[in-house]
Protein backbone atom coordinates (compact mmCIF):
# COMPACT_ATOMS: atom_id res chain seq x y z
CA UNK A 1 0.00 0.00 0.00
CA UNK A 2 3.07 2.63 0.63
CA UNK A 3 4.39 1.86 -2.90
CA UNK A 4 1.43 2.30 -4.32
CA UNK A 5 0.38 5.27 -2.51
CA UNK A 6 3.53 7.12 -3.20
CA UNK A 7 3.35 5.96 -7.06
CA UNK A 8 0.15 7.91 -6.87
CA UNK A 9 2.20 11.01 -5.18
CA UNK A 10 -0.59 13.30 -4.02
CA UNK A 11 -3.26 11.23 -4.72
CA UNK A 12 -2.01 8.71 -2.99
CA UNK A 13 -2.21 11.11 0.09
CA UNK A 14 -5.81 11.82 -0.45
CA UNK A 15 -6.68 8.32 -1.29
CA UNK A 16 -4.97 6.68 1.93
CA UNK A 17 -7.01 9.50 4.33
CA UNK A 18 -10.48 8.91 2.65
CA UNK A 19 -9.88 5.83 2.72
CA UNK A 20 -9.15 5.59 6.95
CA UNK A 21 -12.38 8.11 7.25
CA UNK A 22 -14.55 5.74 4.49
CA UNK A 23 -13.96 2.53 6.96
CA UNK A 24 -14.23 4.45 10.35
CA UNK A 25 -17.53 5.76 8.74
CA UNK A 26 -18.84 2.77 7.58
CA UNK A 27 -18.17 0.86 10.90
CA UNK A 28 -19.19 3.74 12.70
CA UNK A 29 -22.97 4.24 10.84
CA UNK A 30 -23.78 0.21 10.52
CA UNK A 31 -23.75 -2.79 12.50
CA UNK A 32 -24.30 -4.84 9.60
CA UNK A 33 -21.73 -5.73 7.13
CA UNK A 34 -23.42 -5.32 3.89
CA UNK A 35 -24.41 -1.86 4.75
CA UNK A 36 -20.82 -1.14 5.53
CA UNK A 37 -19.76 -2.26 2.34
CA UNK A 38 -22.27 -0.63 0.29
CA UNK A 39 -21.30 2.58 2.81
CA UNK A 40 -17.69 2.34 2.36
CA UNK A 41 -18.35 1.66 -1.49
CA UNK A 42 -20.10 4.66 -2.13
CA UNK A 43 -18.13 6.70 0.17
CA UNK A 44 -14.91 5.36 -1.71
CA UNK A 45 -16.48 5.96 -5.50
CA UNK A 46 -17.52 9.62 -4.74
CA UNK A 47 -13.86 10.15 -3.05
CA UNK A 48 -12.10 8.73 -5.93
CA UNK A 49 -14.18 10.40 -8.59
CA UNK A 50 -13.22 13.86 -6.55
CA UNK A 51 -9.45 13.22 -6.08
CA UNK A 52 -9.25 12.35 -9.65
CA UNK A 53 -11.19 15.87 -10.60
CA UNK A 54 -9.09 18.39 -8.46
CA UNK A 55 -5.85 16.88 -7.97
CA UNK A 56 -4.63 17.53 -11.79
CA UNK A 57 -1.08 16.85 -11.31
CA UNK A 58 -0.04 14.57 -8.50
CA UNK A 59 3.43 14.36 -9.11
CA UNK A 60 4.55 18.02 -9.59
CA UNK A 61 6.97 18.34 -6.40
CA UNK A 62 9.17 15.53 -4.98
CA UNK A 63 7.68 15.68 -1.73
CA UNK A 64 4.30 14.34 -3.56
CA UNK A 65 6.27 10.80 -3.41
CA UNK A 66 6.54 11.20 0.00
CA UNK A 67 3.16 12.49 0.86
CA UNK A 68 1.36 9.87 -0.71
CA UNK A 69 3.98 7.43 0.45
CA UNK A 70 2.30 8.35 3.94
CA UNK A 71 -1.29 8.25 3.36
CA UNK A 72 -0.58 4.16 1.57
CA UNK A 73 1.63 3.34 4.88
CA UNK A 74 -1.21 4.79 6.79
CA UNK A 75 -4.43 2.79 5.29
CA UNK A 76 -1.79 -0.66 4.29
CA UNK A 77 -1.09 -0.13 8.40
CA UNK A 78 -5.28 -0.18 9.39
CA UNK A 79 -5.63 -2.96 6.89
CA UNK A 80 -2.79 -4.94 8.67
CA UNK A 81 -4.01 -4.34 12.06
CA UNK A 82 -7.83 -5.18 11.04
CA UNK A 83 -6.61 -8.41 9.92
CA UNK A 84 -4.38 -9.21 13.14
CA UNK A 85 -7.12 -8.33 15.91
CA UNK A 86 -10.15 -9.56 14.07
CA UNK A 87 -9.74 -13.32 15.17
CA UNK A 88 -12.52 -14.85 17.46
CA UNK A 89 -12.18 -14.37 21.34
CA UNK A 90 -12.98 -16.35 24.35
CA UNK A 91 -14.70 -15.12 27.15
CA UNK A 92 -13.57 -16.50 30.73
CA UNK A 93 -15.43 -15.88 33.85
CA UNK A 94 -13.41 -16.29 36.55
CA UNK A 95 -12.88 -14.49 40.20
CA UNK A 96 -12.09 -11.36 38.95
CA UNK A 97 -15.20 -11.38 36.27
CA UNK A 98 -15.68 -11.62 32.65
CA UNK A 99 -12.95 -11.13 30.30
CA UNK A 100 -11.72 -11.79 26.62
CA UNK A 101 -8.76 -13.62 25.94
CA UNK A 102 -7.64 -13.09 22.51
CA UNK A 103 -7.29 -15.20 20.13
CA UNK A 104 -9.80 -18.18 20.93
CA UNK A 105 -8.08 -21.38 21.95
CA UNK A 106 -11.39 -22.50 20.01
CA UNK A 107 -8.79 -22.10 16.66
CA UNK A 108 -7.18 -24.63 15.10
CA UNK A 109 -4.14 -25.33 17.03
CA UNK A 110 -1.82 -23.91 13.98
CA UNK A 111 -3.74 -20.96 13.12
CA UNK A 112 -3.95 -20.42 17.11
CA UNK A 113 0.09 -20.60 17.31
CA UNK A 114 0.26 -18.17 14.23
CA UNK A 115 -1.52 -15.45 15.93
CA UNK A 116 -0.70 -15.95 19.00
CA UNK A 117 3.06 -15.65 18.61
CA UNK A 118 2.41 -12.86 15.94
CA UNK A 119 4.41 -9.75 16.47
CA UNK A 120 1.83 -7.49 14.75
CA UNK A 121 -1.07 -9.06 17.39
CA UNK A 122 1.81 -8.53 20.11
CA UNK A 123 2.25 -4.86 18.99
CA UNK A 124 -1.21 -4.17 19.00
CA UNK A 125 -2.50 -5.94 22.12
CA UNK A 126 -2.90 -2.38 24.08
CA UNK A 127 -5.59 -1.16 21.37
CA UNK A 128 -8.05 -3.65 22.94
CA UNK A 129 -8.08 -1.07 25.70
CA UNK A 130 -8.01 1.89 23.76
CA UNK A 131 -10.39 4.35 23.22
CA UNK A 132 -13.28 4.20 21.20
CA UNK A 133 -12.47 5.36 18.02
CA UNK A 134 -9.86 3.13 17.44
CA UNK A 135 -11.67 0.23 18.40
CA UNK A 136 -14.62 1.54 15.67
CA UNK A 137 -11.57 2.11 13.31
CA UNK A 138 -10.03 -1.65 13.80
CA UNK A 139 -12.62 -3.47 15.81
CA UNK A 140 -15.81 -2.63 15.20
CA UNK A 141 -17.34 -5.35 16.70
CA UNK A 142 -16.15 -4.93 20.37
CA UNK A 143 -16.71 -1.09 20.41
CA UNK A 144 -20.04 -1.73 20.61
CA UNK A 145 -19.73 -3.70 23.70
Amino acid sequence: MTALGARRGLSGLAWGLAGLAACFLANALSGSALISLLIAGLLGAGVGTAITRRIQNPLDQPWHLGAGAAGGFALGGVLIATLALNFPLDVRVDAQGSRGVYPSVSLPPALYTAVRGSAIQNGLRGTWGSNAAVKTLLMPDQARR
